[in-house]
């Protein structure tokens, strides 16, 4: 991914027991610091919608954040649904498109974000709310590791027979897609005109009648 990093775009802790907590850390704070718009369903979605996590890039500007919609997920075993089956939600991921540059010490450089940051970030999302359920406790981090480098090999290859080409909505403009689902759920990614890439993840939703929308006031998601 040539324009991608690992370091310049994190993940989201893989850390299935934060994961499942949203109520823990609910701070507008770090979304307020972003130099760009934050999006979310639009407002053809009517459920809840809560803040999730924010993500800094070397230099310690905030370069992602995610907006979750739906039924706050808990960390389920994939094949033993249970309860969890009836969750429906969506996460909305949104990046800043940046070029390479340097970092804010001039010691080093920071990688552009694209349109693969975006997908990998939605993919890695999506495995920390899941555990599969023929799998021991004590190998659910072998297999986050394994599965976190496969969505970093799906997200290098976008024009891959992995991925198909979806068009929804952003700000009422059509917009192209890529779009993947697996036993896990799905997850898409693709860019906006407002200068940010857009990933998403979800579960129990079907993803093609989403919208995405411009955040007018990210401060009346704190909870």
């Amino acid at each position: 991914m040539e324009t991608t990093s690992r370091v310049g775009a994190q993940a989201p802790a893989a850390d299935g027991a934060a994961q499942a907590v949203p109520s823990a850390r609910r701070t507008v704070d770090g979304y307020l610091l972003a130099p760009f718009p934050w999006y979310g369903l639009d407002e053809a979605f009517t459920g809840p919608r809560w803040l999730m996590q924010v993500g800094t890039a070397a230099d310690g500007a905030v370069e992602h954040g995610s907006i979750g919609h739906g039924d706050e997920p808990s960390v389920r075993a994939e094949g033993s649904y249970g309860n969890g089956d009836k969750e429906r939600f969506a996460v909305v991921v949104t990046i800043a498109a940046n070029p390479v540059r340097r970092s804010a010490d001039g010691t080093g450089v920071l990688e552009a974000t694209s349109v693969s940051s975006a997908a990998w970030l939605a993919g890695v999302g999506l495995l920390a709310f899941t555990w599969p359920g023929q799998m021991d406790h004590s190998l659910r981090d072998d297999w986050l590791d394994q599965q976190t480098e496969t969505a970093w090999v799906l997200a290098d290859d976008l024009r891959g027979s992995d991925w198909s080409t979806l068009s929804l909505p952003v700000d009422g403009v059509p917009t192209s897609f890529h779009y993947r689902e697996s036993e896990y759920g799905w997850v898409l990614a693709g860019s906006t005109e407002g200068g940010v890439h857009l990933g998403a993840y979800g579960r129990g939703m079907s993803a093609y009648g989403l919208g995405f929308s411009v955040i007018k006031d990210i401060a009346e998601y704190a909870g």
